[in-house]
């Protein structure tokens, strides 16, 4: 792992984040010395990057990271606390680091499940526990580890990103 200190003093993973610091946005150090917020000269592997669409939201209703939003995207969003995951929640030690959880958008469904994932932690929707992928509605709410999450969607009946006209 590449661990890179910003000009404000956090330690993020450099493979993942490249030169911008994902909390202030600060560029590292350039040769002259010079520190810039990122929005002034976005970095070419930003520009380049593909962006994908978000079609809903976790919110962090209680436990460490208490109003923190996660994207879900369309296809499989896995859950953990390492830095490979999909939805990286950290401050829960409780959440296991690889396949907590799955979260699912299939976009010709149109509708969003849970799964349990691979690992030893329970995923509870609505209280009762996880064993097999299950229909998530708006504003669910899910436990895991310490924490509890509520649905947000954005895609479903009323939306999908494929029905705008480009």
């Amino acid at each position: 792992m590449s661990l890179v200190r910003c000009p404000n003093g956090h330690v993020y993973n450099g493979r993942r984040y490249g030169k911008v610091c994902p909390y202030c946005s600060m560029k590292l150090e350039t040769e002259n010395g010079d520190c810039k917020p990122a929005g002034f000269e976005p970095p070419v592997e930003i520009l380049e990057e593909e962006l994908e669409p978000v079609c809903g939201w976790l919110v962090c209703i209680s436990g460490a990271r208490v109003g923190m939003d996660y994207k879900i995207h369309k296809g499989k969003n896995f859950v953990g606390r390492g830095d490979e995951m999909d939805i990286r929640i950290l401050g829960d030690n409780e959440i296991n680091r690889r396949n907590h959880a799955v979260i699912v958008y299939d976009h010709k469904k149109r509708k969003t499940v849970v799964l349990p994932g691979d690992a030893s932690g329970l995923v509870y929707l609505g209280g009762d526990a996880v064993y097999v992928p299950t229909d998530l509605k708006p504003y669910d709410v899910i436990e895991m580890g310490n924490s509890r999450f509520i649905f947000v969607p954005l895609c479903g009946d009323n939306f999908e990103w494929n029905d705008i006209k480009q």
